[in-house]
């Protein structure tokens, strides 16, 4: 399965929910809010949400600072 990841073409296996995703970029347990085609997906619904062939997938991390 092909992804727009935050702008870049990226190859995954098919089958992949947000959640797995999360998974394999190494951001479990961090702040992260995801858009999927312009909208944002709640994190209650990252692991029953399925990904689909050119989904556009824009993640950002929470950064702390002050």
């Amino acid at each position: 399965m092909e992804l727009y990841l935050n702008g870049e073409l990226r190859h995954f296996d098919s089958g992949l929910d947000i959640q797995q995703l999360i998974e394999q970029l190494a951001l479990s347990g961090q702040r992260v809010a995801v858009e999927v085609n312009r909208q944002i997906i709640p994190k209650s619904r990252h692991a029953s949400y399925q990904l689909q062939d050119r989904d556009r997938v824009e993640i950002i991390q929470a950064m702390g600072g002050g």
